[in-house]
């Protein structure tokens, strides 16, 4: 083990997901350390090599609408597991039932009677005043009383290996097709590993989906009929939705393709319109529907939001979700929790300061050098300011930003986010990490699939672990219960 043995997991500073310290792996990575040893940094470079082409023959990128070199690119992976112990597994996933269950009656609520603000626990202007609140949904009555279907929740884990969710992502999450492929390349890479360990599989997660797909679709049906709905090649996560179309055996379409007609929405085919029951939606809500949102939208079906207020379509997920994605309503999931379970939160928040209030932003404005500050309905790692890798220069033009619009920036302090051992040009290096489950909601059942994505920040040093931000992806193996 000419790599691993050597490896400094630079313990107490950071928290390592494989390594209790120098040469002592923790007890769930044993196995996988073990059988590890007999490879050179020479195998483990043919490995990388070769799992990054087998990615890139599959088709295995995403799209940079930034970058000038060109939209495609080989999504980076690294060859070198994170490890999940069962038992850690079992505490997350039920953190996360509790949490997306939590979010869904805030979801009801916020489009029905509003009782959580009308009781205070949430200020009403907060979310009067978010982007994602869309007045179109009020009264909205989704199939099952479900709005959020498939969510993908980020955590992370501090130095002291406590785990915090960083942010709720219940509009359209994407990276789940990431986790598929590199489990089957993983797997065609080490396969006597996999043999020896008891790592729970993954590939089962199309039928999971297209069941929770179906199970919107009125019950009189014999044969529903569903379709991904995405916006085109052209969009960042596009190999995702061709994937998991082909892979649920639906149909992939876009909006050019489908239209209102009769009350129903139905689908253009060579043979003729057919009508479509469930649409899995991997549009933004803003251009669902040129008629209920921006009329601007060239990719959503005009009439749409109409038909599945009558209930004539189903859609996962449902627009308006969005409004819990806001980053400052995810600092009240904690009090969704209490108010709607009567429990307290499993899975903790990051502390989190909210600028629109005045204590907060003061305390925000003098200490921007050690804090993240967040911009409230940003992704992919944009409107952020890392404190500690910032210039004052930087800090200043934060600054100005959060003055002219308070209600638009929470601040956080700066995690020392785990690590996992990485590839990294031709050596075994620790990189930070974060984690990405994807939960399914099905009404009577939420089911969380074991794993989900580990992002990694392949840069020396960075806390960013967003592809569109120099990060890559790790297979994540959840150890069962025989492990």
């Amino acid at each position: 083990m000419v790599q691993l043995d050597t490896y400094d997991p630079e313990a107490p500073q950071f928290f390592d997901e494989l390594f209790v310290a120098a040469g002592q792996p923790r007890p769930a990575a044993a196995p996988l350390i073990a059988g590890m040893k007999h490879l050179s940094a020479a195998d483990l470079q043919r490995y990388h090599d070769t799992a990054q082409v087998a990615l890139f023959k599959l088709g295995v990128t995403f799209n940079v609408y930034s970058d000038d070199q060109g939209v495609e690119r080989v999504f980076p992976f690294d060859i070198i597991p994170r490890i999940v112990a069962a038992s850690e597994w079992q505490q997350l996933e039920r953190g996360l039932k509790q949490r997306i269950t939590a979010l869904n009656l805030f979801l009801s609520d916020i489009y029905g009677e509003q009782r959580i603000l009308q009781d205070g626990k949430i200020p009403a202007s907060v979310i009067q005043s978010a982007p994602g609140f869309l007045k179109p949904c009020i009264g909205l009555q989704p199939p099952l009383g479900i709005w959020a279907h498939i969510t993908g929740t980020d955590l992370v884990r501090d130095r002291d290996g406590a785990w915090y969710v960083l942010e709720d992502n219940l509009r359209v999450p994407s990276g789940v097709s990431y986790v598929l492929e590199n489990r089957r390349v993983m797997k065609s890479t080490f396969p006597q590993i996999f043999q020896t360990m008891a790592v729970r599989p993954v590939d089962d997660y199309p039928s999971h989906l297209l069941e929770t797909l179906l199970n919107l679709a009125p019950p009189q049906l014999d044969s529903p009929t569903v379709a991904v709905l995405s916006p085109g090649i052209f969009n960042s996560a596009y190999f995702e939705h061709s994937f998991l179309a082909q892979q649920m055996g639906v149909e992939l379409v876009e909006g050019r393709d489908l239209v209102v007609t009769d009350g129903s929405l139905q689908m253009r085919t060579t043979q003729g319109l057919r009508r479509v029951d469930v649409i899995y939606r991997r549009i933004d809500d803003d251009f669902l529907d040129p008629k209920a949102f921006r009329p601007d939208s060239l990719l959503g079906v005009p009439g749409l939001l109409d038909t599945f207020r009558a209930g004539r379509v189903a859609l996962a997920n449902a627009p308006g979700t969005g409004v819990a994605d806001d980053k400052v309503v995810y600092a009240y999931v904690p009090q969704m929790i209490r108010y709607y379970l009567s429990e307290e939160p499993l899975l903790n928040n990051v502390p989190t300061y909210l600028c629109w209030q005045d204590k907060d932003r003061e305390y925000v404005l003098e200490n921007l050098a050690q804090l993240v500050v967040k911009a409230a309905n940003e992704a992919g790692g944009y409107g952020m300011l890392v404190g500690p890798a910032s210039t004052t220069a930087e800090q200043q033009a934060f600054a100005e930003k959060i003055q002219a619009n308070p209600r638009n920036y929470i601040a956080q302090p700066t995690l020392c986010l785990s690590r996992v051992p990485t590839w990294i040009d031709g050596q075994v290096e620790g990189r930070h990490v974060d984690l990405r489950p994807y939960v399914l909601h099905r009404g009577d059942e939420v089911y969380v699939h074991p794993g989900g994505l580990t992002r990694v920040a392949l840069r020396r040093g960075s806390l960013v672990v967003n592809s569109s931000q120099g990060g890559g992806s790790k297979d994540t193996w959840v150890l069962s219960d025989e492990a």
